[in-house]
């Protein structure tokens, strides 16, 4: 049993799976935190980032500050290996991994995939297929940059997750607000002043997927293949997943090399990664590179598939150690996840269309808000009103089933 130090984690899905994970796969953890208030805020006193074996608080921001901590801590505490959920801070369990000669990826690897526009540069040089792109970091310079690109246009911080201001943009009186809008937001929800670049994308057309897969010693193992619902345009918001996406076994395959290929060029190793590609007319293109398990309960449809804990496998290649990534039998040939989107803001005064939920064996897990609850307009993938997970034998079908049982919902809004 390994004993792994969790620097922060998001405060969704992974707050309780990536604790689950550690447990089942018999390690234990110390929580290290600038905040916990941050995870406990709305939440109930049994959350699972409370069983850790240890709570400490300190400076987590200042990664030469922290890596200096987590010397000492490891002194009287003694770690086997250090991991995180949330993106903004895996550079700096990187640092600590290095500081402490424990496993995981290169520093220079996890802050170049977490840093959207060295993504980019480092896969175009090794012939990773993705859009043309621009990096800029004024509004002018985007302004040039775009002329040059041609619109449509994808404008996104190089340093943001789940969506956050991500936008096409048709013009260039739409590329000035969004880009505005990005340099408006200087500082992220966890304290951290942003990267002033921004990332200019040729707007790619076609489905989106998202491949997980797990690299130790160098090896890189594809465990599948996610299909991804898009929806409120002109942002992107993830709407909802499918596992496995519905590929025929060429289409899997060459998703798959981009990723290989994508993760080979960065220098990423010892790690769970989550990269999203789009299908386009010209085949698979690289979208980003994530090096930690999917969000959104992905990685429960992939367990739901394959029996394979992708949070539990995280900890283990955290710890060292090599995990078991043979898919075992389930009895479910496909499981999906979909989520309720606002369209309208105000206050929720109900939501009704999911009585039948409870007494249907093809839903598995459910939750929607609660009336009184304040709704904004869903620009990202962190204003979900709820969701469904269901699961079927049959491959490729419970994606539909689950985006019908959502769109079937009623939701009533007042301003």
């Amino acid at each position: 049993m390994g004993h792994l130090l969790m620097v922060e984690s998001w405060v969704g899905s992974m707050s309780t799976l990536l604790p689950a994970g550690i447990r089942d796969g018999g390690h234990r953890f110390s929580f290290l935190t600038r905040d916990l208030g941050h995870y406990l805020r709305g939440k109930p006193a049994t959350h699972p980032l409370l069983d850790a074996a240890n709570i400490v608080t300190a400076e987590t921001n200042d990664e030469a500050t922290l890596v200096r901590y987590v010397r000492n801590l490891h002194e009287v505490l003694g770690f086997d290996g250090v991991l995180s959920s949330c993106d903004y801070y895996l550079p700096n369990v990187a640092a600590i991994a290095a500081d402490l000669g424990l496993p995981g990826p290169s520093r220079e690897a996890v802050a170049a995939a977490c840093h959207k526009h060295r993504t980019r540069t480092l896969c175009r040089a090794a012939g990773v297929p993705g859009p043309a792109f621009a990096v800029a970091e004024s509004p002018d310079e985007s302004a040039r940059a775009a002329r040059h690109l041609g619109y449509p246009l994808v404008v996104k911080p190089v340093d943001l997750c789940g969506g956050m201001y991500v936008r096409r943009v048709d013009d260039e009186e739409e590329l000035r607000a969004a880009v505005e809008r990005i340099t408006g937001f200087p500082v992220n929800a966890r304290g951290q002043v942003r990267a002033p670049q921004i990332l200019l994308e040729e707007c790619l057309d076609g489905p989106e997927f998202s491949v997980e897969t797990v690299t130790v010693r160098g090896r890189t193992t594809v465990v599948g293949v996610t299909d991804k619902r898009l929806t409120g345009a002109p942002a992107f918001i993830e709407a909802g997943h499918m596992f496995p996406a519905a590929l025929g076994p060429g289409e899997q395959a060459a998703v798959s090399a981009v990723a290989r290929s994508a993760i080979a060029a960065l220098g990423l190793d010892d790690t769970v990664a989550h990269t999203e590609i789009k299908w386009t007319a010209d085949g698979p293109r690289l979208i980003e590179v994530n090096p930690r398990p999917a969000g959104n309960r992905i990685t429960e449809l992939v367990r739901r598939v394959t029996g394979i804990d992708l949070a539990a496998v995280h900890a283990e290649v955290a710890a060292g150690g090599i995990p078991d990534l043979t898919p075992r039998p389930t009895g479910t040939g496909s499981a999906a996840i979909a989520f309720a989107v606002a369209d309208r803001a105000g206050v929720l005064t109900a939501i009704s269309g999911a009585e039948p939920w409870a007494g249907d064996p093809r839903v598995v897990e459910h939750t929607l808000a609660e009336p009184g609850t304040r709704v904004r307009i869903a620009t990202d993938n962190n204003t979900y009103l709820g969701h469904v997970m269901v699961v079927d034998e049959r491959p490729g079908t419970a994606g539909a089933l689950a985006s019908g049982l959502i769109d079937d919902l009623a939701v009533a809004v007042s301003s």
